[in-house]
């Protein structure tokens, strides 16, 4: 996940600071020099480096930080501050047009996943009740229009298109489209290129005039570094562009685009793409994305994707179950599938508070996966009434899914602690305190 190496170095320079009850000057002054590597080890622009850490380090060697009784908690909250200003304070939502339909223009180099994370945004505003509508303005890659019909149509939305025809009667044509079908958002895929010139600028121009689109997004590659700070740049020049989604926020990326883009065009990061399946989109919220680079967790944003991952039927069903001691194996399954809806365990770790130094243990999600399997190798009656397992029965599943007659064991057991505590919670057990240790869910280190 993008800012892993950010993140660890900047805990590193705190973990110096709360080791002293007070600070000097040299302390901090070291620790901004720390701070200053870490920034440009993770790509951030040099100018937007310097002029934060001059503003963290003018907050720093202020009276209320040297003479604090826990200054490098003051530092802390300094540093998260800065961060949360450096990349635009709050979430900025898309524009909407008083008249449907409001008509968003998708604006990227080639290889970005303008056409991909378009359609991803589509499906988001798809689950919040609007009527979206994709349009293929990209005549010239290869399978450009085919990419977007494909993705559409898994997300179950309709898109318009006119072959080869000229970029700018398609977008006008396609607003009419939506004016008299009903679609309330309108997404122009448009033409990308290699590099920026003023041919694609000129198309992208008349696009703009014609369309009058309420919101131009640009899509950059987060994983290109500064080369997508210096995209946004030229776009924003060129189309006066109103926002920036980054994508391959869960790759090796170091981060430096989303800390920087703001500072220099002036327009913010309004969502990142988080993974390559199509539900894999998050508003940007520079507090929660500070407080994740810091390692304090996000627990709003956790909370978000357990709303969107969590069945709330099940739920309600499981709960019944719960209070009435009835917790089985295929209510395990359950459970396993949904948290894994929600993304990676090294991601979900990394959301919760004082978790982030585990977020870069080692984390088996195969074992997931073979768990899955036992429990889908065992018969109905078995996962209702696991107590029935006896050794021909074990086998028989270790053969079926290709696992050892322990690791059946292992499972079964795992499962009748998680079958206390769900007693504890629901007051059936005997004893009501301390929950037993979680060190028998698949998944996690050394487990």
């Amino acid at each position: 996940m993008a800012f892993e190496g950010l993140s660890a170095k900047l805990n590193a320079a705190f973990k110096k600071l709360r080791g002293k009850g007070r600070l000097t000057q040299s302390d901090i002054k070291e620790a901004m020099r720390e701070i200053r590597l870490a920034l440009l080890e993770a790509d951030v622009s040099y100018k937007v480096v310097k002029d934060f850490v001059n503003s963290v380090s003018a907050r720093c060697l202020g009276t209320d930080v040297l003479e604090s009784l826990t200054p490098a908690q003051m530092i802390v909250k300094i540093v998260n501050e800065e961060l949360i200003s450096l990349m635009g304070s709050e979430n900025r939502r898309i524009a909407t047009s008083p008249k449907s339909p409001t008509v968003v223009m998708l604006v990227g180099l080639q290889g970005a996943g303008k056409t991909t994370n378009g359609a991803k945004l589509a499906g988001l505003f798809k689950k919040q009740g609007k009527r979206p509508l994709l349009v293929a303005c990209d005549i010239y890659r290869p399978a450009a229009i085919k990419q977007l019909e494909v993705v559409g149509g898994q997300l179950g939305i309709p898109v318009f298109q006119m072959g080869q025809e000229n970029p700018v009667k398609i977008a006008k044509a396609a607003i009419r489209h939506a004016q008299q079908h009903g679609n309330d958002i309108v997404f122009l895929d448009t033409a990308g290129r290699l590099h920026i010139d003023e041919a694609l600028m000129d198309e992208l121009k008349s696009i703009k005039k014609e369309s009058a689109p309420a919101e131009i997004l640009l899509v950059v590659d987060a994983m290109t570094g500064q080369d997508a700070v210096n995209a946004a740049q030229s776009f924003n020049e060129w189309l006066d562009i109103d926002g920036v989604m980054l994508t391959k926020l869960d790759g090796d990326a170091r981060g430096g685009a989303a800390l920087s883009v703001k500072a220099v065009t002036g327009k913010p990061v309004k969502f990142i793409g988080t993974g390559e399946k199509l539900d894999m989109i998050e508003p940007f919220h520079p507090e929660r994305m500070a407080s994740r680079i810091l390692g304090m967790g996000d627990v709003l944003s956790l909370i978000e994707k357990a709303e969107q991952a969590i069945d709330q039927k099940k739920a309600a069903e499981l709960e019944k179950r719960l209070r009435a001691n009835k917790f089985t194996l295929a209510d395990f399954y359950d459970q396993l599938t949904q948290i894994k809806s929600m993304g990676s365990m090294q991601d979900i770790l990394g959301m919760l508070p004082g978790m982030g130094a585990m977020k870069n243990a080692k984390v088996d999600e195969s074992s997931m996966t073979r768990v899955e399997a036992i429990i889908l190798s065992m018969t109905p009656y078995e996962r209702e009434n696991p107590a029935c397992l006896n050794s021909s029965r074990k086998r028989r599943i270790a053969l079926g899914c290709g696992q050892k007659v322990e690791d059946i064991n292992r499972l079964l057991k795992q499962f009748e602690q998680m079958q206390q505590m769900m007693k504890q919670l629901s007051g059936k057990g005997k004893k009501r305190g301390k929950f037993p240790g979680m060190g028998g869910l698949p998944g996690f280190p050394g487990m």
